[in-house]
């Protein structure tokens, strides 16, 4: 539950949190499982228009706002903080300070509008030639494998700021990473490979690992490690890979 009332709007009773301490470093070793729940609204949702014959690019619209709406926009905010810093930083400190900064600009505003037209067309494209079950299982999938590359990038860079969010919460250890990555994997590879030739789900988890991978090594070019910005960032690269590898394979 820390997890998911971490990673989304859903709300979360108090009783989960009374009487316990909130471990979020532990927490992050289920995050593809909150995921997995916070994808499953969306995943109803596109399955009911589907099957009501519904416009496929209206559908998508729909269903890429009902998973925004949960998630709050938390992780398309790293992506356009990431973006601004990446793009508009001439050195590590300049990249930090743009990052920091509330207000978005050209580059986070481009990479905003680049993501949400990609996953609308990626997401038209699965509901235009699959089945309304492969579609829902494409999106929790994403989620799943996702949420797992978040934690597998916070391990595996340092923090690029001591004072940051991601900083003073810490690291997730070895066995953090490896519990998520386990999640990850089996409940993206078992969604997938029910829906999928295991080659066509094995292409897109490759594919997204690969983004992800990429990404890491341009962050530690960049500002020499991970924020929470680059954090969320990871999540949007990993699911825009997969949605779009899905859609060409299907």
């Amino acid at each position: 539950m820390h997890a998911l009332s971490f990673l989304s709007r859903i709300p979360v009773h108090d009783t989960f949190f009374q009487g316990r301490q909130v471990d979020m470093l532990a927490a992050t070793r289920v995050f593809p499982v909150a995921g997995l729940l916070i994808a499953l609204p969306s995943a109803i949702l596109v399955a009911i228009l589907h099957h009501a014959h519904a416009d496929p690019l209206l559908t998508a619209a729909l269903t890429l706002a009902l998973a925004t709406a949960i998630t709050g926009a938390l992780h398309e905010d790293g992506l356009a903080d990431t973006a601004d810093g990446f793009g508009g930083g001439a050195d590590k400190e300049h990249s930090l300070t743009i990052m920091k900064d509330s207000r978005i600009g050209s580059y986070g505003a481009i990479a905003l509008i680049l993501s949400f037209m990609i996953r609308v067309a990626a997401i038209a494209t699965l509901i235009r030639d699959a089945q309304g079950t492969a579609i829902a299982a494409s999106l929790i999938a994403v989620a799943s494998f996702s949420r797992a590359m978040m934690v597998w990038h916070w391990h595996g860079l340092p923090p690029a700021r001591q004072a940051g969010v991601a900083a003073s919460i810490g690291q997730p250890g070895s066995t953090d990473r490896n519990h998520a990555l386990a999640y990850g994997i089996g409940m993206s590879g078992l969604m997938l490979w029910s829906s999928y030739t295991i080659i066509a789900a094995t292409i897109a988890i490759a594919a997204s690992f690969a983004a992800a991978y990429l990404f890491k090594h341009l962050c530690l070019r960049k500002i020499e490690g991970h924020t929470g910005d680059t954090i969320g960032a990871t999540q949007q690269i990993t699911e825009i890979v997969m949605l779009v590898a899905l859609a060409l394979l299907v």
